[in-house]
C-alpha cells in the first residue's frame, strides 16, 4: 500500500483560507517575482469522521511543516495567522532562504499581531538607528518593497 497523494483543494472549499493565501500571494509576488503563487493541498484523513489535511504548498506541490488547524478555518483572523506560519515555513524550508525579508535591515521578518491587524515585523540590528519595527500588514508588501532585479541595466554616470 502507497502513501495517497496529495490533491489541490478547490477554491471555495475553505474561503477563508483562501482569503489568507491570496494576501500571501500577493507579498511573495511582491517579494520573490519568480516564484509561482502558493496554494492548497490537501491529504486524505487517517479516519473518515476527520477533516483534510490541508497545507500550504509551492506551485510545484512541495511544503514543509504541519497541515493547517482545521479550527482556523471558521475565523478569517485566526486563519491568517495560520496560512501566514505555514507559508513562511513552506518558503524558507523549500527555498532555503528567509521570507520575507526586511528591504532596511536585510534579515527575515515574522508575523506579529499589532493593533488587531497582522503585520510583518523586523527585529532591526544592533545600532543606534535600527530599531526593531512593524514594516507592513500581511498582504501589503507590494506597497513597501520594491524587488531586486540582479539584471537591471545600471546607469554609469556621465
Amino acid at each position: 500500500m502507497h502513501a495517497p497523494e496529495p490533491r489541490p483543494v478547490e477554491s471555495g472549499t475553505y474561503p477563508a483560507w483562501d482569503g489568507a493565501l491570496a494576501l500571501l500571494n500577493r507579498d511573495l509576488a511582491a517579494t520573490l517575482p519568480d516564484e509561482r503563487p502558493l496554494r492548497l493541498l490537501a491529504l486524505p484523513p487517517f479516519q473518515p469522521d476527520e477533516p483534510d489535511y490541508v497545507y500550504v504548498a509551492l506551485a510545484n506541490g512541495e511544503w514543509h511543516g504541519n497541515c493547517l488547524p482545521p479550527e482556523s478555518a471558521a475565523d478569517p483572523a485566526a486563519a491568517l495567522a495560520a496560512v501566514t506560519e505555514a507559508a513562511q515555513d513552506t518558503l524558507t524550508e523549500r527555498l532555503w532562504q528567509a521570507w520575507p525579508v526586511c528591504p532596511d535591515h536585510r534579515l527575515g521578518m515574522h508575523p506579529r499581531e499589532e493593533d488587531s491587524t497582522l503585520a510583518w515585523w523586523c527585529a532591526g540590528k544592533p545600532g543606534r538607528h535600527a530599531l526593531p519595527h512593524l514594516h507592513a500588514p500581511v498582504g501589503a508588501l507590494d506597497t513597501t518593497v520594491r524587488p531586486r532585479r540582479p539584471h537591471r541595466k545600471k546607469h554609469r554616470p556621465r
